[in-house]
C-alpha cells in the first residue's frame, strides 16, 4: 500500500473538515437536505437514544424530527480532532423543545448539551456521523426525569 505524503494528508484532512463543517452550517440553517447532500452514504447513529438512521430517506426523517422538535436547534463546535478515518467534533447544542420530539410533548424549555460527533470516512466521503451526548442532562433540562 502507498504510504500518503505529508502533503496529501493535510489535503485530505481539509478536505474531510470542509465537509464537516458544511454538514453543521447545513444543520444550523435546518437544510435537511444540504446535510444529507454531505454523505456520500447517509447515516446517522445517536447512541443515547439508541437510534440508527441508515439511508437518504431516514436521515432526512430523523432530522426533520430534530428540526421540529427544535425549531432554534443549534450546534457549537469547539474542537474537532483528526484520526485515521473519523474528523472527531466536540462542541454542544442548544434548543428550545416548541414541538414533540422523541415521544415527548413540548416542553417549552431550552436544552444545552455538550456533545461528541465522529464522522467516519472513506478517503474523502463521508459515510456517518456518530453521535454521543449525555441523554439524562438532556432529559433533566427539559424536565422529562
Amino acid at each position: 500500500m502507498e504510504t500518503m505524503t505529508r502533503e496529501s494528508t493535510e489535503a485530505l484532512r481539509q478536505r474531510r473538515e470542509a465537509l464537516v463543517r458544511e454538514h453543521v452550517d447545513a444543520e444550523n440553517r435546518h437544510d435537511v437536505d444540504g446535510v444529507v447532500a454531505t454523505f456520500h452514504r447517509a447515516c446517522y447513529d445517536v447512541v443515547p437514544l439508541g437510534a440508527m438512521s441508515d439511508g437518504a430517506a431516514a436521515v432526512h426523517e430523523f432530522l426533520s424530527g430534530v428540526m421540529s422538535g427544535f425549531p432554534d436547534f443549534a450546534a457549537h463546535i469547539s474542537a474537532k480532532h483528526h484520526s485515521e478515518n473519523a474528523v472527531i467534533v466536540e462542541g454542544r447544542f442548544t434548543g428550545t423543545q416548541n414541538g414533540p420530539w422523541a415521544g415527548l410533548p413540548p416542553s417549552g424549555r431550552s436544552v444545552d448539551v455538550r456533545f461528541c460527533a465522529v464522522f467516519d470516512f472513506e478517503e474523502d466521503r463521508m459515510l456517518c456521523e456518530r453521535l454521543y451526548f449525555d441523554l439524562a442532562t438532556m432529559m433533566r433540562q427539559l424536565g422529562a426525569s
